[in-house]
């Protein structure tokens, strides 16, 4: 492989990443990398997207029960190029493109062993305290979690599949099928991909709600049969749950509510149709006040979801197919210098019209 631009004849000295150092504030720094082990794989990284949480961490410093409390390397989106593979990995050589999976799990608790990995309490997730992220020239991770791309899937696309598969998990959970009307609270980045997840799982009939006229008509676009907008006002519940229930024009089998609000989750219980179910995938509330009760009587099940398990394959396959087009989430892209770093995470936090904001490394 070539140095790949790198000055210095050892190219691991120049490694570089962007460091979260305090609110608002994030540079480019030296990044060293461990020593590669025999089941570990050096990636180039091409494409990383910005997440949600990631912006929560520059504004915040913490995300949920999560602080960061020493400088953190940011950055979980991505896909790059393997440069180097430890000596027992068979599965990929120097030059293929991968999507790589964040969260290293400890394969040794009962979770683990059940297949219910994403739950792992040990789990080493990227830019989540005190774990260092992707958003760098290189990293080193294990292999199994690095997965090939086909020839027509970008870098950018691949970068894709972690959002994606948050709408994977939830249509799993939720057992979203040819026969199940679907309603998605909330069209920011995870309800639009929840909605083309839908679709691909073969829903028939799907509607989509938010506060924001441009989501809704992006949305649309994305081919959401109909939209409803909707007000943050609590007293507008039940009058919105029956304009809902309008635009579906058929039984409401499965909610994902991908805002998490008390007033999200109050009107995806009411619009439920009785049997049906609803997952919650948005995190904006932790506590909340909901109607349960009634829900409950009518027989509506609540799960809830936690990212994601085993859904790389599906997501890499439904893009390779073209049963998924993530192309036009992509809607601002930048490069890896201080100024677009700092450019991007503004344009990010401000949404706007943006949805999903890529470097290109």
């Amino acid at each position: 492989m070539g140095k790949g631009g790198m000055s210095r004849e050892n190219g691991e000295e120049e490694n570089m990443a962007a460091w979260l150092l305090g609110v608002n504030n994030l540079k480019i720094l030296p990044f060293k990398l461990p020593p590669l082990g025999p089941h570990d794989v050096r990636i180039r990284m091409k494409a990383v997207g910005i997440c949600g949480s990631d912006v929560h961490y520059l504004k915040e410093m913490k995300l949920a029960d999560f602080v960061v409390k020493e400088p953190m390397v940011i950055g979980h989106e991505c896909a790059g190029i393997i440069e180097e593979v430890g000596t027992e990995v068979k599965h990929l050589v120097a030059g293929d493109r991968v999507a790589v999976e964040p969260g290293i799990s400890c394969w040794r608790c009962n979770l683990c062993k059940e297949g219910r990995y994403n739950l792992c309490p040990e789990m080493k997730f990227f830019a989540t305290p005190p774990v260092h992220g992707s958003l760098a020239n290189q990293i080193v991770h294990p292999a199994d979690l690095c997965f090939k791309l086909p020839d027509n899937v970008s870098l950018e696309e691949g970068a894709m599949c972690e959002p994606l598969s948050v709408g994977v998990h939830a249509c799993r959970r939720a057992n979203v099928s040819p026969k199940t009307n679907v309603l998605v609270m909330g069209a920011g980045p995870i309800g639009l991909v929840a909605l083309l997840t839908a679709r691909a799982f073969g829903s028939p009939r799907i509607v989509i709600v938010d506060v924001d006229d441009h989501r809704l008509s992006v949305a649309k676009e994305l081919g959401a049969d109909e939209t409803v907008k909707v007000s943050t006002n609590m007293n507008a519940v039940s009058a919105e749950v029956e304009q809902i229930k309008k635009a579906m024009g058929a039984e409401i089998d499965i909610t994902l509510d991908c805002a998490g609000f008390t007033k999200t989750m109050s009107t995806a219980l009411g619009a439920t149709s009785s049997g049906g179910k609803v997952c919650l995938v948005g995190m904006g509330h932790s506590e909340m006040t909901i109607p349960l009760a009634p829900a409950a009587v009518r027989e509506i099940d609540v799960v809830g979801i936690f990212r994601y398990k085993n859904t790389w394959p599906s997501c890499i396959e439904f893009l390779r197919s073209g049963k998924i087009d993530v192309k036009p989430l992509i809607t601002h892209r930048f490069g890896f210098s201080q100024k677009e770093l700092e450019d991007a995470f503004e344009t990010s936090a401000r949404g706007g019209n943006a949805i999903k904001v890529m470097f290109n490394l």
